[in-house]
């Protein structure tokens, strides 16, 4: 039987919620209970009592004083919930002891990763030590705030300080990781890289052994068609909305490339574009078209790029990954395609319809900067078998 656990403080009683049952929140309303978003609990005056309101909402209510001893909640990976022997309920005693300490059960024990009211473990001292130690080694930014999330995650999520994580913890919390399927394959490997390199190089721990790393999910890219493309330019009536989606598909660049670029980074009498600093913090260059060029002269006529080419708010800094996005959804529909896709996907036909158009991979590989040829060739899978002189045995046939 599910049970309600009442934390009662000095100040109020609250009980906190990892799930939503709306019938069971209407009747806490009518309780007197205040519902407090941020914290993710009910809030109830001090002198509430929980007999009467076990009897009104129909759900075995425990209160639990600050004075009672201590009591283990069940956390992350849903233990069950030990209670001080001094704690029982105020009604039906034949309760049994319950798997979670607040509402109905409902899976897990709160929505993982994004709203957890749990206390922080991962201090600011380990916080800076990790920053220092990658900052040594020249992570880039990107890389430094991924590696302070997981271990700060595995912290909270353990209920641990990182002194007190062994390596089945470890396990664990991958496993749960995985278990809520709200993390890919790839950001499952980072984490694991993540917590390696702290426990490696700022806990100076041997025990922490290389794991097994998920594999890759095999899922293959959605690509449009050149029409679909030219529906999306045509659009778009903003000009500076349409060269940055034309850099992006004519260039095969990244999002976090192209709202980066500087008027100094493109060559337009030999039309390269030069990257700086791109993913894994490598230079390269690729193509600019000889119409994405035109439009470049006219832009530069008309908008300010004295720093940078797409100019955000304020003006000092860059637009935004997440506006360049907003700017290719908005376009997207209009256009009417209907099709799971984002801005990355201009960069996918970009490597697609070169491939269809007979260029060598080596090339497409150089251009898009992968470091391994293996990620170049996905594209292959996706082009059309038509332009790769592929027929299916049943055209032969007839």
């Amino acid at each position: 039987m599910d049970v309600i656990y009442l934390f009662k403080n000095s100040v109020s009683v609250q009980t906190p919620f990892y799930c939503y049952d709306p019938e069971l929140f209407r009747a806490l309303v009518r309780g007197g209970g205040f519902w407090d978003k941020y914290n993710r609990a009910f809030t109830f005056n001090h002198g509430i009592n929980a007999e009467i309101l076990s009897k009104n909402i129909f759900v075995p209510c425990v209160l639990v004083e600050e004075t009672s001893g201590s009591l283990k909640v069940s956390n992350f990976f849903e233990h069950s919930l030990n209670v001080a022997p001094n704690i029982t309920p105020n009604n039906n005693e034949n309760i049994q002891k319950p798997v979670n300490h607040s509402v109905k059960n409902c899976g897990s024990p709160f929505d993982f990763p994004a709203s957890m009211p749990l206390p922080e473990k991962f201090s600011e001292y380990w916080r800076a030590k990790l920053e220092a130690e990658l900052r040594s080694r020249k992570y880039s930014m990107r890389t430094r705030r991924a590696y302070i999330y997981y271990n700060r995650l595995i912290c909270r999520a353990l209920q641990k300080s990182p002194e007190e994580i062994h390596p089945d913890d470890i396990t664990q919390f991958l496993a749960c990781m995985e278990k809520t399927r709200e993390y890919s394959a790839s950001s499952m490997n980072l984490a694991i890289s993540a917590i390696k390199f702290f426990f490696k190089y700022i806990l100076k721990k041997d025990d922490i052994n290389e794991h097994h790393r998920p594999h890759q999910d095999g899922r293959l890219p959605v690509i449009l068609s050149k029409e679909e493309i030219v529906k999306i330019l045509c659009m778009e009536k903003n000009p500076k909305h349409r060269l940055l989606l034309m850099l992006v598909y004519s260039s095969g660049l990244r999002v976090s490339e192209v709202v980066t670029l500087k008027r100094e980074h493109i060559d337009l009498s030999r039309k390269v574009i030069y990257v700086r600093q791109g993913k894994g913090r490598k230079d390269r260059s690729t193509l600019l078209s000889e119409k994405a060029a035109i439009f470049l002269k006219e832009y530069y006529n008309f908008f300010d790029t004295e720093k940078w080419l797409f100019p955000g708010q304020p003006l000092s800094h860059h637009l935004s990954i997440r506006s360049a996005q907003h700017i290719f959804d908005k376009a997207l529909r209009r256009t009417g395609i209907h099709k799971k896709i984002s801005i990355h996907s201009l960069r996918h036909a970009f490597a697609t319809h070169l491939l269809e158009s007979g260029t060598d991979i080596r090339y497409i590989q150089t251009l898009l900067g992968h470091a391994n040829v293996r990620t170049t060739e996905r594209y292959t899978h996706v082009a059309r078998r038509s332009a790769l002189n592929i027929k299916s045995p049943l055209d032969s046939v007839f």
